[in-house]
């Protein structure tokens, strides 16, 4: 039950960060979906902002029930989320050559950015009643079938990047439960060892052309390459103070694509400039370290698990995101967190920080 006197107890500080990021983000897709000819904006702007509201009903909901109560049931969310995920795979829409959504009728759902909270409470819940915790290969394995079982449906999908973004959730809540740097190194050089393998085996034609594009966009500049050229263009034409809010060329001429989507931070340097560029950083920096103190203040151990995955896969995408914005990684179908056009992205990263905000806020109870 949600006492009163909690209330006061909320991060205010934090939660305002994570509205702040959440405006920037819808503003940016109304400036890149803005019509300058017919006057009017895109759809993804209406969508973007109900799913905003949508978003904050769900932070509030998970803010209000005792993440204790939710990790209990963890078992039950996860079960339903991979139930979710082999619908998809039989039943699911099929748009873009992958089969990812649940067709809702107002609106579509995409179960694979759920699966992140649902992995994050099955997992801390499992490490918080293990005595060892994750300093033993038996519970480590256990408890890697959770990452396994999600993963494996999303990458069916196919949807290989929201299948690695659970990955840095698992491993943040092992490492604080427990989980050793050597065995970190042991597994970065098994990956690193079977890298060739997973080249030819593993990765398919299309995944492969992206990392080739990456190593050298200029093979194929008006193919394969196109995306990353431009999104490098995009930033570097910002300068210092930006063009100006809905007079970039890249994003308003559609000269980058999906401009509204992944490459959402190319279009903000180029019409707020390094200013605008460093001031947004600004604000992920204060959202991830005071998630951080959220974890670090937590009362109990399954408190600072939780937090500790959810900030660990946010702050990895928003990693990923920018460095690929800024033509430093492979293009891959990662969102920037909290800014990027997706109704089932805003939800479910809006639902986390209201777990978050929920273990700092129950610190001092009993």
């Amino acid at each position: 039950m949600f006492e009163r006197r909690l209330f006061f107890h909320i991060d205010w500080l934090l939660l305002g960060a994570v509205l702040i990021l959440a405006g920037i983000g819808v503003a940016m897709i109304y400036s890149t979906t803005y019509d300058a000819i017919r006057l009017r904006v895109g759809p993804q702007f209406t969508t973007q902002v109900y799913a905003v509201a949508i978003g904050l009903v769900a932070l509030f909901v998970c803010l209000v029930i005792d993440y204790r109560v939710l990790c209990e049931h963890s078992h039950i969310i996860f079960g339903a989320v991979a139930l979710a995920l082999l619908y998809v795979l039989f039943f699911g829409v099929v748009a873009g050559g992958a089969r990812r959504w649940i067709d809702l009728g107002p609106m579509n759902v995409q179960p694979s950015e759920f699966a992140k909270i649902a992995l994050a409470l099955v997992v801390a819940m499992f490490f918080a009643e293990s005595r060892r915790g994750a300093d033993n290969w038996g519970d480590l394995g256990v408890a890697a079938i959770f990452l396994a079982v999600l993963a494996g449906l999303i990458a069916r999908e196919p949807d290989l990047g929201t299948a690695v973004t659970l990955v840095p959730i698992f491993v943040g809540i092992a490492f604080v439960a427990g989980l050793r740097l050597k065995v970190l190194a042991i597994f970065a050089a098994l990956a690193i060892v079977t890298a060739p393998v997973a080249w030819t085996y593993a990765l398919k034609d299309y995944q492969k052309e992206r990392i080739e594009t990456f190593l050298d966009p200029e093979q194929d500049a008006r193919g394969a390459g196109y995306q990353q050229i431009q999104a490098r263009i995009t930033v570097g034409s910002g300068g210092l103070a930006g063009k100006g809010y809905l007079q970039g060329t890249q994003g308003q001429y559609k000269f980058l694509p999906v401009a509204h989507n992944d490459f959402i931070y190319s279009v903000l340097a180029e019409e707020l400039g390094f200013l605008g560029v460093i001031s947004t950083l600004g604000l992920y920096l204060f959202v991830i370290s005071r998630a951080l103190e959220a974890a670090r203040l937590s009362k109990d151990r399954l408190g600072a698990y939780l937090v500790a995955g959810l900030i660990s896969g946010f702050a990895f995408q928003v990693v990923y995101n920018i460095t690929m914005s800024a033509g430093l990684a492979p293009v891959k179908g990662l969102t920037l967190p909290l800014m990027s056009y997706g109704g089932s992205s805003i939800i479910a990263t809006l639902a986390s920080f209201g777990l978050i905000l929920n273990v700092r806020m129950r610190r001092f109870t009993n």
